[in-house]
C-alpha cells in the first residue's frame, strides 16, 4: 500500500517537473521572440528612420514643387519651340525683303545712272564723228557734215546694246535729252558743241563695238555719208553727273 502511495507521489512529482521545465522553456521561447522583434524592429528604424509629420509635408511639397515646374518647363520649351519657327519665319521674311530691296536698290541707282544724277565709271566706247573732207565736186556742204540724225543714230545704237549712261563731248544725255542740229554746230539740251563730235558711253565695249561695226550697220551707214567715223573700246570712262 505504501509502495504504490510512493509510486503516485513520484508521478506527480515528474508530472510537476515537466511542466516547470516546459514553462522554463515557454518562457525563453517567448524572451527570445520578443528580444528578436525589437531587434528587427530597432534594425528597421535605423534603415528607414520614421518620418515626421512636418517632413512628410515637406517632402510632399517638394514633389508638388517638382511637378509644378516640370509642367511649367514643358510650356516654356513650346513656348520656345513656337518662337524659334516664327523667328525662322521671320528672317526668311526678311531676307525675301533684302533681296527685294536690293533690286529696288539696284534698280533706282540704273535709274538715277540713266538719269545722270549720278557719277559713273567703267569700261565702255568712244565714238568719234568728223566732217568729211572738202569735195569740189560736191558743192552742197551738208553731203559732208555731221548732222545731228547722224549723232542720233549712234547713241540710239549705243543704249540698244546696253549702254548704261551716254555723254556727247562730255554733256550726259538723259531721256529727255534732244539734239538739234544749227549748221555746223548741233545744240544739245541747249548747248552748242562744235565738231568733232565725241560720243562715249559706258557698258560692254564688246557688245557696243558689234553692235555698231557689224555689216550694213551704223558705221557702214555714216561712213557712206562721207562722215569720219572712229571707234576706240576703253577701260575705264568717267562720267560726271549732271548739274
Amino acid at each position: 500500500m505504501k509502495r504504490r502511495k510512493g509510486r503516485k507521489a513520484l508521478k506527480k512529482l515528474k508530472v510537476k517537473g515537466n511542466q516547470v521545465i516546459l514553462s522554463l522553456v515557454c518562457l525563453v521561447l517567448g524572451y527570445m521572440m520578443a528580444f528578436s522583434y525589437h531587434l528587427t524592429q530597432v534594425e528597421n528604424e535605423e534603415r528607414n528612420p520614421a518620418v515626421t509629420g512636418k517632413q512628410y509635408e515637406r517632402t510632399l511639397g517638394l514633389r508638388n514643387q517638382l511637378i509644378s515646374m516640370e509642367e511649367t518647363n514643358r510650356k516654356l520649351q513650346k513656348e520656345f519651340n513656337k518662337k524659334q519657327a516664327q523667328v525662322l519665319e521671320n528672317e526668311k521674311a526678311l531676307s525675301n525683303q533684302e533681296e527685294t530691296f536690293s533690286e529696288i536698290a539696284e534698280e533706282a541707282e540704273k535709274y538715277r545712272m540713266f538719269l545722270g544724277r549720278v557719277k559713273v565709271q567703267g569700261p565702255g566706247v568712244q565714238v568719234t564723228l568728223e566732217d568729211g573732207e572738202y569735195d569740189a565736186e560736191q558743192p552742197n556742204i551738208n553731203d559732208y557734215l555731221v548732222h545731228e540724225y547722224h549723232v542720233f543714230k549712234v547713241v540710239n545704237e549705243l543704249y540698244v546694246s546696253g549702254a548704261s549712261a551716254v555723254a556727247i563731248n562730255g554733256q550726259r544725255l538723259t531721256s529727255q535729252s534732244y539734239i538739234v542740229c544749227n549748221g555746223p554746230v548741233i545744240t544739245v539740251d541747249g548747248t552748242q558743241h562744235p565738231a568733232p563730235f565725241v560720243v562715249t558711253a559706258i557698258g560692254d565695249p564688246g557688245v557696243m563695238e558689234a553692235a555698231l561695226n557689224m555689216t550694213g550697220g551704223i558705221r557702214d551707214q555714216l561712213v557712206n555719208d562721207n562722215i569720219i567715223f572712229t571707234l576706240e573700246k576703253n577701260d575705264l570712262i568717267s562720267l560726271d553727273p549732271i548739274l
